[in-house]
């Protein structure tokens, strides 16, 4: 199985487990003398299923992003840590300018008037910068997602 099967495996199983966390929750009291819609029982022991087969495929994600090398100085796991502190920096400075080019109302020349403390353009340009990083890393690592193979 290549890593990128086992990632959409573990998404699949992911969205599994929050439906029959509902499902369960959904038929855990019903009026006495009815019968519930669903066995919140059986969709328990499905529920435990799920979890111990999601749980083996997540270790065998995290061997392999820290087995594979992603460049000469980081491993897979080291380069996903580095793709989302870029997208985490990136969304900062993108609020932080947004915030700040906001313009404040004023009804008349005696009003306190409201200026921004930071450059918006230059934060502007970090953010266009951070999101090419982030997209050229994307790129790169969903690319060797479809080529690398699972560790077992």
């Amino acid at each position: 199985m290549k890593l990128a099967e086992a990632l959409i495996a573990r998404a699949d199983y992911q969205k599994r487990i929050e439906q029959l966390k509902r499902r369960i929750h959904m038929n855990l009291k019903i009026q006495e003398g009815d019968a519930p819609a669903e066995d919140p029982n059986e969709m328990l022991s499905e529920l435990a299923e799920i979890r111990q087969r999601v749980t083996v495929l997540i270790k065998q994600i995290n061997r392999t992003n820290c087995e594979v090398q992603f460049d000469e100085q980081r491993s897979l796991a080291d380069a996903l840590t580095d793709r989302d502190q870029l997208m985490d920096q990136r969304t900062l400075l993108s609020k932080v300018a947004e915030g700040a080019a906001q313009q404040a109302d004023r009804y008349s020349q005696s009003e306190i008037r409201i200026v921004s403390t930071v450059n918006v353009k230059e934060i502007q340009k970090q953010v266009d910068q951070l999101s090419k990083a982030y997209r050229e890393m994307d790129t790169k690592i969903q690319g060797m997602n479809w080529n690398i193979d699972l560790v077992e």
